[in-house]
């Protein structure tokens, strides 16, 4: 389906989570899509594996349930975006080209709805001092409002910056922080304990 785009090439495929980190090292595809559910190793591990591995690849979570806290682990490995298994045959091409653009696929909403949902359930992550110490005290402002479902025009008019200065400031977070993208940066955010979630209306 994806081979039969002009503009997209298949370069490995893989049967299991194991193989899928194998393929990938040796292929150093752009985009992966990768399975949840796996044999021998899942696609949250898999994930793990290539980011811990320095692989530049952007993974594509694929699974059968949105907004399930498996969704939200594969995004603390370090997945880009996740996609439910029916979509549709276009979309799924388009997103696998965003994706490779750097681009956000989730929309900042549902990834803020995701977070809020999960973020206290799962165990935290290793703690590692202060991951934030890098940043400058309004590259933390930008963080907590990008963290916060704010768009960079949003940010800019709430902190009186212009557009592109909001760009550039996001720009130097993902790059101090080594981060692929800026839902990496928002996922960062709330295991930091930067942006708490917010408790459910009732």
């Amino acid at each position: 389906m994806l081979d039969a785009r002009p503009d997209l090439t298949v370069v490995g495929e893989a049967a299991d989570g194991v193989e899928a980190v194998a393929v990938a090292t040796r292929t150093r595809p752009d985009v992966v899509l990768m399975d949840v559910r796996m044999p021998r190793r899942d696609g949250i591990a898999a994930t793990r594996d290539l980011v811990t591995a320095g692989n530049p690849a952007r993974v594509i979570m694929l699974t059968t349930f949105d907004l399930d806290e498996h969704v939200y682990a594969a995004l603390r490995a370090g997945a880009s975006a996740f996609l439910l298994k029916d979509t549709r045959p276009a979309d799924l091409a388009e997103a696998v080209r965003v994706v490779a653009r750097g681009e956000a696929l989730l929309a900042p909403t549902v990834t803020r709805r995701l977070l809020d949902r999960y973020a206290g359930r799962l165990p935290a992550p290793a703690p590692t001092g202060d991951a934030l110490a890098a940043l400058t005290a309004r590259e933390r402002e930008v963080l907590t409002l990008t963290a916060r479902a704010l768009s960079n025009a949003e940010i800019a008019a709430r902190l009186h910056l212009s557009t592109a200065t909001v760009k550039t400031h996001v720009s130097a977070i993902l790059t101090k922080l080594g981060l692929r993208d800026r839902i990496q940066a928002v996922v960062l955010a709330y295991d930091t304990g930067l942006v708490r979630p917010e408790p459910p209306v009732r």
